[in-house]
Order: C-alpha cells, then sequence, then structure tokens
C-alpha cells in the first residue's frame, strides 16, 4: 500500500514538474524578440551630449525624438564656457564646455548653430514636420543677473536660427513647438518680480508669425508655457496671486490651459501646488499636484470640462504623471504605502497598472508612451536613485525589458542612463554612461536580421511587481526644487536656485 501511495505521489510531482516545464517554455515561445540596433550620437569634440528631459537628473520628458527618426540635443565642444561657473550647461554632471544644438538624422549629425554673436545653444522640442524650439545665447550679459549671458528663445527652421526676442526684458527660452510652427515658452518683462530668477517677472508665451505674445497670468505675477498641441492648445502653470504660502514658500500656482484668448485655471488636487507634465492633442493635461495641506502629492489627469481627477498611488503619498497619447493613457510613477519605493504605472480606463522593476531593482519610473501602447522609463534601486544605476527599460505586452540586451558586447556605452522617449514606430532615444561617467545620447532603432550591428534579445520577463519593504521614506521636494528641475529639463541656465 505504502508502494503504491509512494509511486503516485512521484507521479502526481512527475506530472506537475513536466506541466509547469511546459508552461515556462510556452510562455518562453510566446515571447517576441526585439531587435534593435544602438546608434551612439556623439559630441562635438567635448565629454558629454545630452537630451533634454534626460540625462538622469530629471525625471521629465520631451519629444526629442519625432516620428520621422530625427533626433535633437546638444553636444559638448572641448571651448570652456567663458561664463564658468555660470554655465550653459546647468547639470550636476556638466563640465562647463560650451554645447551646441544638434539634430541627427539618418547617420548624419548635424550642427543646428548658434545666434548671431552667441556661443551656445541647445534643444527642447522637435516637431514631425522637423521645426526646432529651444534657446541659444546672444553675446551678450544680463545686466540684471551680473556674469550671467542673455538667452533668447531659439526656432529652428529650414536650417535657421530665429531668435524669437522678449517681452521687453533680457530672457526667454523656447519649451514646445507644434507642426505649424507656433512656439511656447516663458519670457521675461521689465516689471521687477521677487520671486523671479532674472529679476523681473517671467511671462508665458506663445510666438506665432514672427510676434510673441504674453498669454498672461492666473492673477499672480508669473506663468510658464510648456506644451502646445496641434489644436493650438497651450498648458503650463501661474501663480495666482503674490502671497507666499508658509508650507511650500511660494504663492499658490495652478496648472491653466489656454485656447481662444482664454486661460482657464485648472485647479488642483486642494492644495497650492500644481504643475503640468503633458498635453495631448484631445486637450487633456496630466501632471502633479498637491492635496490639502501640501503634504502630499498625487498624479492627475485633466479633461474638459473638469474637475481634475487625482489618478492616485499605490498606497503611498506622492506622484508625477509624465505623459498621456491621444487614446488618453496615462504613465508615470507612483510611491507604496509608506513611500517606501517609487513604481512606474500605466493608467488606463480608470485603472492604474503597476509595470514593476526589472530584475534585482526595487524602483522605476515610467517617462512616456506612444499610439501603440509601448512605454519607456527607468528601473533602478531604490537605495541609488542616480547614474549610473538607471536601466532603461521597454514595456509592452506586459513585459519590461532591460535596454541594456541591445548594447553591442564591444561597445563602450556600457552602462545605461535611462530610456527617455519613444516615438510611434518603436524607436527610443535615452542617454547613456560611458565608463569614465561621461554621457552620451543615444538612438535605438528597430532592425532586421542581419541587420550590421543589430543585436536580438528575447522579450524581457515579466516584471518584479511584489516588491519588498525597505527602510526609509521619500524626501518631500519644495517648490523651488520642482522649478530647477524643470531648469535642468529645458537647459535654462540660472534657474537651478533662487537668486540670493
Amino acid at each position: 500500500m505504502k508502494s503504491r501511495t509512494l509511486t503516485c505521489i512521484t507521479a502526481i510531482t512527475l506530472f506537475a514538474a513536466l506541466a509547469i516545464t511546459g508552461q515556462l517554455a510556452a510562455q518562453e515561445q510566446g515571447k517576441e524578440h526585439l531587435r534593435y540596433k544602438l546608434v551612439n550620437l556623439g559630441t562635438f569634440g567635448g565629454p558629454s551630449s545630452y537630451l533634454a528631459g534626460s540625462n538622469g537628473v530629471n525625471d521629465a520628458v520631451n519629444q526629442v525624438l519625432n516620428n520621422q527618426g530625427t533626433v535633437i540635443g546638444w553636444g559638448d565642444t572641448s571651448t570652456p564656457d567663458p561664463f564658468a561657473p555660470n554655465c550653459f550647461e546647468p547639470f550636476p554632471n556638466g563640465d562647463c564646455s560650451l554645447p551646441l544644438a544638434f539634430q541627427w538624422r539618418k547617420g548624419v549629425l548635424t550642427n543646428l548653430g548658434v545666434l548671431t554673436g552667441g556661443d551656445a545653444s541647445s534643444t527642447a522640442w522637435i516637431s514631425d514636420t522637423g521645426l526646432i524650439a529651444g534657446q541659444a545665447r546672444n553675446g551678450l550679459v544680463d545686466p540684471l543677473v551680473p556674469g550671467t549671458a542673455e538667452i533668447r528663445a531659439v526656432l529652428w527652421k529650414d536650417g535657421e536660427a530665429i531668435d524669437l526676442g522678449t517681452l521687453g526684458g533680457n530672457e526667454s527660452s523656447g519649451f514646445s513647438v507644434n507642426n505649424r510652427g507656433q512656439v511656447v515658452g516663458l519670457a521675461t518683462n521689465k516689471i521687477p518680480d521677487p520671486f523671479s530668477f532674472f529679476a523681473t517677472q517671467l511671462r508665458a508665451f506663445l510666438w506665432q508669425d514672427g510676434a510673441m505674445q504674453d498669454l498672461g497670468t492666473l492673477g499672480g505675477p508669473e506663468a510658464w508655457a510648456l506644451f502646445v498641441n496641434e489644436r493650438g492648445q497651450v498648458t503650463g502653470f501661474s501663480m495666482t496671486n503674490a502671497t507666499v504660502n508658509p508650507t511650500t514658500g511660494s504663492p499658490t500656482q495652478d496648472p491653466f490651459l489656454w485656447e481662444h484668448d482664454t486661460m482657464r485655471d485648472l485647479g488642483t488636487l486642494g492644495g497650492t501646488f500644481g504643475w503640468p507634465y503633458g498635453l495631448n492633442n484631445r486637450g487633456e493635461v496630466v501632471g502633479t499636484s498637491d492635496l490639502s495641506g501640501d503634504l502630499a502629492t498625487h498624479p492627475f489627469l485633466w479633461t474638459k470640462p473638469g474637475p481634475m481627477q487625482d489618478l492616485g498611488t499605490f498606497g503611498g503619498s506622492f506622484g508625477i504623471a509624465e505623459g498621456i497619447n491621444d487614446s488618453g493613457e496615462v504613465v508615470g510613477w507612483a510611491t507604496n504605502k509608506n513611500d517606501q519605493a517609487t513604481l512606474a504605472f500605466r493608467w488606463k480606463d480608470g485603472v492604474m497598472t503597476n509595470l514593476g522593476t526589472l530584475n534585482g531593482d526595487d524602483c522605476s519610473l515610467a517617462f512616456h508612451i506612444n499610439s501603440k501602447g509601448q512605454i519607456v522609463g527607468i528601473s533602478f534601486p531604490c537605495a541609488s536613485p542616480v547614474f549610473p544605476n538607471f536601466h532603461g527599460f521597454l514595456w509592452q505586452n506586459g513585459l519590461m525589458t532591460d535596454l541594456n540586451a541591445f548594447a553591442p558586447p564591444d561597445s563602450s556605452l556600457t552602462t545605461w542612463g535611462d530610456g527617455a522617449f519613444i516615438n510611434d514606430h518603436g524607436e527610443i532615444a535615452g542617454v547613456r554612461v560611458l565608463p569614465n561617467g561621461d554621457l552620451h545620447a543615444f538612438l535605438l532603432v528597430p532592425c532586421g536580421e542581419g541587420t550590421e550591428g543589430c543585436v536580438d534579445a528575447v522579450e524581457g520577463a515579466a516584471a518584479t511587481t511584489n516588491l519588498p519593504a525597505r527602510s526609509g521614506s521619500m524626501p518631500t521636494i519644495p517648490v523651488a526644487a520642482w522649478r530647477a528641475r524643470l531648469a535642468r529639463r529645458y537647459n535654462i541656465p540660472g534657474l537651478g536656485a533662487p537668486k540670493d
């Protein structure tokens, strides 16, 4: 009897093992083979190259890659910045080399040039028609900010760098441009402002047909325009008054949507601080907002007619909605219980999905989602949220693939930085770290079997979603730090910290 029982147990165990093996084999067979070619975009003779919204120092996304496969950024030259330490590159890893704006297309890296009399430039956004917005020095010193060069918003069109001017002050930066050539950003006027980094008011502008328009504010002295869609709608943020809140150290700041010469206040989730991170062509806005009391910050989605919708978190007190596609799918990141980890999410049809992390990591951030639902971001150890510990990922079909899988064995770009942007063709742009610590912008291009330099990888495993708890918590981020993040995002010198 014991012998028969033992035989049955052995058989059941064997069948179970065979079944599990078969399931795993079936899962492996169901995975796609992903093939990408890694392109190092290089520099202009200096140590590093950059993409706006990348570089391992912030968590925001710009359109640095369009659907025609053109990448924009800026690369270091070997010339030192004469304004050091007030350098044109406001990054912790910046080396005070003069940078030049570039575009890369079909294997050719092109210097976009500078303004007459100027010596440095950088990019922020490229439209699908190839129009590029950014900023450049004009060769003058800002008389209101000693030791700082004047910066001008620039539109690169047909090989020409067009100075978009200011609103009467000395500074401006271009943040976004649509296919119609409408550019938005910020510019100074002549009115003194104690909250400004440049002594006078910072105002949201819309530039079109050769003229810059002040979009106004929601009642306070300052507003920034961050995004413009193909309908000409603009989103950004504005101070609603000039009264400093003790919890944030800044006046109340609300996101806005501007259209038909009217600035609509999108409100907040109850707090005194809101920040938009994305705008789609349906006029939907995503971002982050404080809750009542300004001790918690949640991701939001605003759809007409409002009000703002709280997308929630994974049980924590902090989160950001980083991007949205035209189908209304939202990506970003949020903290779990007790704010022990940040986790990438996709929000769709009212459901927030934890995208998990790569094996061995316990934190992740999602930056961008394309029209096909492919998502890029970074995965990293929570205890070391800095370069060179970031691993870029591609998430699709419920699986997370480490972008490092597509680095050829002989590549000098051995350590991943991030995956910043993915276009509708699955091309991915980001920044990688060299062994010596320099940064290089890269492009990953889908390729066919047998293509030179093409690396084949099996689609990644299901990401880890049940993460162990760890000690510690996420730090509170003051408004000044958010503004510094935006400065780094768009490469705006002088905006990394408030003036004394």
